[in-house]
């Protein structure tokens, strides 16, 4: 019996030692771009940057938080250009905060390949997560946006056949962990132009909008 206990003792060491030999995931790519406005200037757009719609953005400070704001008025749209130009494999991501005005929301989101390119775009006035190419809606799902809270968005255009590209998007709240899965996509059978990526953000609600920790990743092969 002592023997039996030994030899069963060694096999569940043998079985624990085998699990800390497990192979951890792979570690996530190094960022191409990351931005969290910490160390740059108040009261303006930093000089690497390009604005390509709305002129009154700039750095703010909220309890010793820096990010980029989009101010109430004029209503109409702002987007920011960032980071490396690329055309495929790649991803980027940022965090917005907007808050509704009684019946008034606002809508935000970032994309890649340039202006015309495909945009993941939270629509909360109709209670959708979007992709649009260019300024057109290409598909859509169900979205219940959380007004004053921080809004995730994370946007990738992958190439998945020889004349196929994937866009796809996730959106998740702060404080729930990242989902694991993409929440929409849609197909592209037309070749990306490659472009830079841009953040948007238009305040139909009449309160501002902040923007903060946008980073770009590529993507393995």
């Amino acid at each position: 019996m002592k023997h039996r206990i030994g030899r069963l003792s060694h096999f569940a060491a043998w079985i624990l030692a085998s699990a800390l030999l497990v192979t951890p995931a792979a570690p996530a790519a190094e960022p191409l771009f990351q931005e969290d406005f910490s160390q740059r200037d108040l009261g303006e757009v930093p000089d690497d940057y390009i604005v390509i719609a709305g002129y009154s953005m700039a750095v703010r400070e909220l309890d010793g938080n820096r990010f980029l704001e989009i101010p109430e008025a004029p209503v109409e749209s702002y987007g920011l250009m960032f980071g490396p130009a690329r055309r495929e494999d790649w991803s980027a991501q940022a965090r917005f905060y907007g808050t509704r005005l009684g019946r008034k929301f606002p809508a935000f989101g970032i994309s890649l390949n340039t202006v015309n390119g495909y945009r993941l775009q939270v629509a909360p006035a109709k209670r959708a997560l979007e992709i649009l190419k260019g300024d057109l809606v290409q598909t859509s799902i169900p979205f219940e946006w959380q007004s004053g809270s921080w809004t995730h968005l994370r946007i990738q255009l992958r190439k998945t056949g020889d004349a196929t590209w994937t866009v796809s998007g996730r959106a998740w709240t702060e404080g729930t962990p990242e989902p694991d899965t993409w929440h929409i996509e849609w197909e592209e059978t037309t070749a990306p132009i490659p472009g830079r990526a841009i953040v948007w953000g238009m305040p139909f609600s009449g309160t501002p909008i902040r923007v903060d920790d946008i980073r770009i990743f590529p993507l393995a092969h």
